[in-house]
C-alpha cells in the first residue's frame, strides 16, 4: 500500500513536471508568433511610407523639370548720375513690395539742385530732407528709368541752400521762381506734367510753412501755396490738424532732416539706455522780453514763459545759446521740452526720439510725422500751450507712473529708423516711409487710373 501511494506520488511529480515544460514550450511559441507579428507590421508600415515618399519626390521632379525656375537676373541701365550723387547699382527688385509702386526722378539740370551742394551744409542742416530723398531715390529699388512704368514722378529741386550772409539761416525768397522755372521745364520736354496736371508729381518743401515758402506765419498764409503746385503732391515739414492755406495741397508731414551719422556718433559715447543725469533739457532761442512782429510774437510767448517759471528750477536744464555738442545734452535728458518757434515744427522732436530723451511737445494742432507709422502718443508726451505753467508737475507725474513705458517704446530701433533718413535708403527709415504714404496714394497716378 505504501509502495503503491509512493508511485502514485512519483507519477504525478513526473506528470505535473511534463505540464510545466509543455507550457513554457506553448509560452515561447507564442512569444515567437508575437515578435513575428510585429516585425511584418512595422516593414508593411515602412514599406509603404516609402512607396508614398518615392511617388511624391518623383511628382515633384516631373514638375520642375516642365516648368524650370529660372534664376532672378537684372541689368544695370547705363545712365549718368549727377556729378555730386553717388552712381550705384540698383538692388534686385520686389515687385509685390508697395503695391509694384515705380517712381520717376527728373534728371534736371545742376542748377536746379547739384549746383547747391557746393555748399556742405546744404546736405546737412535740418531743411536738407530734399536733398537727402533725392539721392535715396537715385538708388532705391522702386525707381523708374522709364518713365512709362512710372506711377510718381520725383521733382528734384533745392530751394532750402540759399544761406543768409547776415544771419546764416536759408533765404527762401527765390524758391517759386526757381521752382516755376523746372516746372516749365519739364511740362515743355516731357508730356507727363500736362497729361495729369502735375498730379502724380511730387515735390520736397521741408521749410517752416511748407510750400507758402516763407518763414513768417502772416506772409505765407497771404500768399499762399503757388497755383502750379496745388495739384501736385508736398512732402512738408509743416503740418497742423486744423484749417490752413500751407497745406492746401495733398501733402505728407515729414521728419526735419538729422544726421544719422551724428546720432550713431553721440549714441557710441552714450547709450539709448545709459545714464540720465538731466531730469527736463531744453537749448534754444528763449526771448525775456518777446518782439511784437506784425502783432505776433515767437513761439507765442511759450518759450518765454518756460524761462519765467522753471529758470531757476533746478529740476530744469534751460539754454539760451547754441553750443554745437548740444546732442551730448539731449541722451543725457529724461524728458526734452519741444516748444513751437515760428512755425509748430521742430527738429528737436526727431534728435530727441532719435536719442532717446522724451519729447515733450507744446505746439497746439501740431501734426506729426507719419503719424500712420509712428505711434507718437506712445512715445511722447503732449502738453498744451496754455498748461506750460504746470510743466513741472506734469513731467514729475509721468516720471512717477508710465515713464518706463514710453522709453521702452521710444527706444524700439525701429521708431529711430522711422525718422532718419539712412544713405543710402533702408527697409522702414524716413524715405521709406515716404514712399509707403506714396503706395497709398495710387489713385492719382495716372497709369494705375488710365489702366483700369
Amino acid at each position: 500500500m505504501v509502495e503503491m501511494s509512493q508511485m502514485t506520488k512519483n507519477l504525478s511529480r513526473k506528470n505535473s513536471k511534463g505540464f510545466v515544460v509543455k507550457m513554457r514550450f506553448l509560452h515561447k511559441r507564442s512569444q515567437a508568433e508575437k515578435a513575428n507579428s510585429i516585425f511584418w507590421y512595422r516593414y508593411f508600415k515602412w514599406l509603404l511610407w516609402f512607396s508614398l515618399s518615392s511617388y511624391f519626390f518623383v511628382s515633384f521632379l516631373i514638375t520642375r523639370s516642365s516648368n524650370p525656375i529660372k534664376p532672378t537676373s537684372f541689368s544695370l541701365p547705363k545712365h549718368s548720375f549727377s556729378r555730386a550723387l553717388i552712381e550705384s547699382q540698383h538692388p534686385i527688385t520686389h515687385p509685390g513690395l508697395l503695391n509694384g509702386m515705380k517712381v520717376y526722378v527728373y534728371n534736371l539740370p545742376p542748377k536746379y539742385n547739384n549746383d547747391w551742394l557746393k555748399n556742405p551744409r546744404c546736405k546737412n542742416h535740418l531743411f536738407a530732407s530734399e536733398v537727402a530723398i533725392h539721392k535715396a531715390l537715385l538708388t532705391s529699388q522702386f525707381r523708374t528709368l522709364d518713365p512709362s512704368e512710372a506711377d510718381f514722378f520725383f521733382v528734384p529741386v533745392y530751394v532750402s541752400c540759399n544761406f543768409s550772409t547776415v544771419n546764416g539761416f536759408p533765404a527762401i525768397g527765390h524758391a517759386r521762381a526757381l521752382i516755376s522755372s523746372a516746372v516749365q521745364l519739364i511740362s515743355s520736354e516731357h508730356s507727363f506734367w500736362n497729361r495729369s496736371r502735375g498730379s502724380d508729381h511730387v515735390f520736397v518743401a521741408s521749410h517752416d510753412y511748407g510750400a507758402c515758402f516763407h518763414a513768417m506765419e502772416d506772409v505765407a498764409m497771404a500768399e499762399g501755396i503757388p497755383k502750379f503746385m496745388q495739384n501736385s503732391i508736398v512732402l512738408q515739414t509743416f503740418g497742423v490738424k486744423y484749417k490752413h492755406p500751407c497745406q492746401e495741397v495733398e501733402n505728407v508731414v515729414i521728419p526735419p532732416y538729422i544726421s544719422p551719422e551724428n546720432v550713431k556718433s553721440t549714441l557710441a559715447k552714450s547709450p539709448v539706455n545709459g545714464r540720465r543725469d538731466i531730469f527736463a533739457f531744453f537749448r534754444g532761442k528763449m526771448e525775456v522780453h518777446p518782439k511784437n512782429i506784425s502783432g505776433r510774437f515767437y513761439s507765442k510767448r511759450v518759450r518765454t514763459e518756460i524761462l519765467r517759471k522753471y529758470g531757476g528750477d533746478r529740476r530744469f536744464y534751460l539754454k539760451r545759446h547754441r553750443f554745437a555738442g548740444y546732442q551730448s545734452e539731449i541722451v543725457r535728458s529724461v524728458f526734452c521740452l519741444c516748444p513751437l518757434g515760428w512755425a509748430p515744427w521742430s527738429p528737436r522732436l526727431v534728435e530727441s526720439v532719435a536719442l532717446g530723451c522724451v519729447p515733450v511737445i507744446i505746439a497746439d494742432g501740431i501734426r506729426l510725422p507719419f503719424e500712420s507709422s509712428v505711434n507718437w502718443p506712445e512715445i511722447s508726451l503732449t502738453v498744451r500751450e496754455k498748461d506750460v505753467g504746470k510743466l513741472g508737475a506734469i513731467l514729475e507725474h509721468v516720471a512717477r507712473t508710465n515713464l518706463t513705458a514710453i522709453q521702452r517704446n521710444m527706444w524700439d530701433p525701429a521708431t529711430r529708423r522711422a525718422l532718419l533718413y539712412s544713405d543710402p535708403m533702408e527697409d522702414g527709415d524716413a524715405t521709406w516711409q515716404v514712399l509707403n504714404e506714396l503706395s497709398l496714394r495710387l489713385s492719382r497716378s495716372h497709369k494705375r487710373v488710365s489702366s483700369v
